[in-house]
């Protein structure tokens, strides 16, 4: 079967973990969005990256994803290349691109491009459609799905593949609070299925529900990266506990 229709097959493969950033950049133009990041992530099931509006999350993941460039430093994914890396990784954004045709042909289609078996197909879309709680959405078009059915459809899409790491930035923006539970219960499941996250987010009761560490970003500078229950508690920069209490960082 397809190496992406399989997560048991991880097993026979080394690991993208760990992940070594070092001395990360990105600038466009004479603007610098990130500088001199540097940072080591390995077992941890759920990363989230935090920070105020411009502080340089959504690059980053950009970056981790090799969608772009960096224009400095390095991003070492255990030996593999970039393009090795980023076979094994899924990427979900704020406001994931839904094909014309139904909740269960975005599915499809998507298995279909990976190169997937036809055969394997319709049951690999179902049981994605079932763990993201859309089976009885299946025949509808999935551009007239709410705000949040979309997005469980997109992390299903991701899902479905098996990739080892999945990439999710701020995947409950805009969404109301019932939606936004809706997608941290899929999260969550998708956690308990062996799937490593790394996630951008700026709500920080979201992060305190699903975050094991965290990754603190302010003006394109990483201010800290440790443990999320000890960055809560005892955060280690004036910014960061601004953050945590609400405060706007400028």
């Amino acid at each position: 079967m397809a190496e992406a229709a399989r997560r048991l097959e991880h097993g026979t493969v080394p690991s993208l973990m760990p992940l070594a950033v070092r001395s990360l950049g990105f600038a466009t133009g004479r603007k610098q969005i990130l500088d001199e990041i540097s940072f080591t992530l390995r077992d941890s099931a759920c990363t989230l990256i935090l920070g105020p509006n411009g502080a340089g999350k959504s690059v980053l993941m950009r970056l981790l994803h090799g969608l772009l460039t960096p224009t400095a430093g390095t991003i070492e994914w255990d030996g593999l290349t970039r393009d090795e890396a980023r076979r094994r990784q899924g990427m979900v954004f704020q406001r994931p691109v839904m094909l014309r045709r139904s909740a269960l042909a975005n599915l499809k289609h998507t298995l279909a491009v990976r190169k997937v078996a036809r055969a394997d197909r319709r049951q690999l879309a179902a049981n994605a459609l079932a763990m993201a709680g859309l089976e009885a959405r299946a025949r509808q078009s999935a551009r007239t799905l709410s705000g949040g059915e979309q997005q469980r459809l997109a992390i299903a899409r991701a899902w479905m593949l098996a990739p080892e790491l999945l990439l999710l930035d701020e995947p409950t923006s805009n969404l109301d609070p019932a939606a936004a539970a809706s997608i941290e219960r899929l999260i969550e499941e998708v956690k308990t299925q062996g799937t490593r996250i790394i996630m951008t987010t700026h709500d920080i009761g979201q992060a305190r529900r699903l975050a094991n560490e965290v990754l603190f970003l302010h003006q394109g500078r990483l201010l800290e990266h440790s443990p999320a229950a000890d960055f809560f508690a005892r955060p280690a920069t004036t910014a960061a506990a601004r953050f945590i209490r609400g405060e706007l960082l400028t």
